[in-house]
């Protein structure tokens, strides 16, 4: 029999926070009738109408901004200050696409044979948005704010873990003014998620998520024909190069590594160091992470929260192991901390053999593997070794030569001498298994929307079209 109720709790203590119901078959039922019933009320909405609905969104987040980060905190275990700058995040990203999407969702004129054609950019329906535990606003927002911007609607499967945050979020959209139903938190298992794809109303997917769970959803919604994005793993390299600004490029790296405890799918997990600067980069590097405070994410000299599960951590564990087994070493950390709480001590590894899980997994934890490279042309290779591509580092004061060098990495962006973000103004997404289609800026606002020809003719004085020509 089904459980009817499930419980969230706090990584840091391991107390259970709440106890939540699971929405039954019925409720489920309920909000995919009112997703159709809004979305045919939002689709009709003027842009510039929804767009000062998305400006009340970004308002309620920065006014309820304390509120909304303690969820993140007390729920997946993240510092306050960080929790604080993801909700802040979101806040931008919804005015961005408020202030941007009227112009690029605008009809665009396509020279033809007719005397008018351009291309319109029509709303899909609703999109089944199904996302992790590590960003629980962010990814929900980077998604939302371009979906719902386009017309169409949204029905958020949240990582069960967040389920605070996750209806925090909808009640900020209702409050805002969508219509009922537009944007809806479901509170289900992930067993249930085919039957809701495959329903009609439903019309596209996006994820944000492991390997496993992109292949599962991209294999449900193409034998339903139905369009995703899949935002996937990552191993993202982190290349220095001998005539890098080390002191620099240190200071990034930690940031870099081991924010959110290292739960983050653009976090860099493979630094590559070329090997006149490796001993320095790397003294530095450790000397740093030393100093970094593991411990209460609700106290502000915290720099490192617990990872959000038990059994996240335990993984993460057996990776590390494993890597020290098969020859590598540990200048700090490499197991998880004593006492309560889901802590796992800051990590460097060196002599960190190929074939190994540091080098061929992704880490999502606070780890760093540190692997010395001959050359400009090495640390390319081995970055292009991992079977992701999400996003890179290249730091180098030669700029044209690290133009050059960001073609070859196969990823779907390259941060020069800086660290990777996301930002609304930057397309995001990956390339090999970490999935496909782009979310933010003008492209994730297209992904989920009819691009239309309209052709009004035919043009005075033009020849008839010949038949049989398609």
């Amino acid at each position: 029999m089904a459980e009817k109720t499930f419980r969230t709790v706090n990584p840091a203590t391991e107390e259970t926070l709440e106890e939540l119901t699971f929405h039954t078959d019925a409720e489920v039922e309920q909000a995919l009738a009112d997703a159709r019933s809004a979305f045919r009320e939002w689709r009709r909405t003027p842009v510039s109408e929804r767009a000062g609905v998305m400006h009340r969104v970004a308002h309620l987040l920065r006014e309820e901004k304390e509120q909304l980060a303690r969820h993140a905190v007390r729920e997946m275990g993240k510092p306050l200050a960080q929790a604080h700058a993801e909700v802040l995040k979101c806040a931008r990203t919804c005015d961005w696409f408020a202030d941007n999407a009227p112009a690029l969702l605008a009809d665009k004129p396509a020279p033809s044979d007719a005397q008018e054609s351009y291309v319109a950019y029509d709303p899909l329906g609703t999109v089944l948005a199904i996302m992790p535990w590590n960003f629980p606003y962010w990814q929900v927002f980077r998604a939302a704010a371009p979906a719902l911007m386009a017309g169409n609607g949204m029905m958020l499967k949240h990582a069960l873990s967040v389920s605070r945050c996750a209806l925090a979020i909808e009640d900020v959209f209702v409050r805002a003014g969508t219509p009922e139903g537009l944007f809806r938190t479901i509170l289900v298992a992930h067993e249930a998620v085919p039957a809701i794809l495959r329903d009609d109303r439903i019309v596209a997917a996006t994820l944000t998520g492991s390997e496993r769970a992109g292949a599962s959803i991209a294999r449900d919604a193409g034998g339903a024909i139905k369009k995703t994005v899949l935002e996937l793993g990552g191993s993202d390299a982190y290349i220095v190069l001998a005539d890098a600004d080390i002191e620099a490029a240190v200071d990034t790296a930690v940031t870099a590594r081991f924010q959110n405890a290292g739960q983050s799918c653009i976090a860099a997990k493979r630094f590559f160091v070329e090997a006149t600067v490796a001993e320095a980069f790397t003294k530095r590097f450790v000397e740093k992470v030393r100093a970094l405070r593991a411990g209460d994410p609700m106290d502000p000299s915290t720099d490192i929260g617990p990872l959000a599960r038990g059994d996240l951590r335990d993984g993460l564990d057996k990776q590390v192991r494993a890597t020290l087994d098969a020859g590598a070493r540990a200048l700090v950390g490499g197991a998880p901390l004593p006492g309560r709480g889901y802590f796992y001590a800051p990590t460097v590894l060196v002599d960190v053999p190929k074939g190994s899980p540091a080098l061929t997994e992704e880490l999502f934890g606070p780890v760093a593997p540190i692997v010395t490279v001959r050359d400009a042309d090495e640390a390319v290779a081995r970055a292009n070794e991992s079977q992701y591509g999400l996003g890179g580092n290249l730091w180098t004061r030669d700029l044209e030569r690290a133009k050059r060098l960001a073609r070859e990495l196969e990823s779907g962006a390259v941060f020069i001498n800086g660290m990777t973000a996301s930002d609304p103004r930057l397309p995001f997404g990956g390339v090999k298994k970490s999935g496909y289609g782009r979310e933010l800026a003008e492209y994730g606002l297209h992904e989920f929307v009819n691009v239309k020809t309209v052709w009004v003719g035919p043009k005075s004085g033009e020849a008839p079209r010949e038949a049989g020509v398609e």
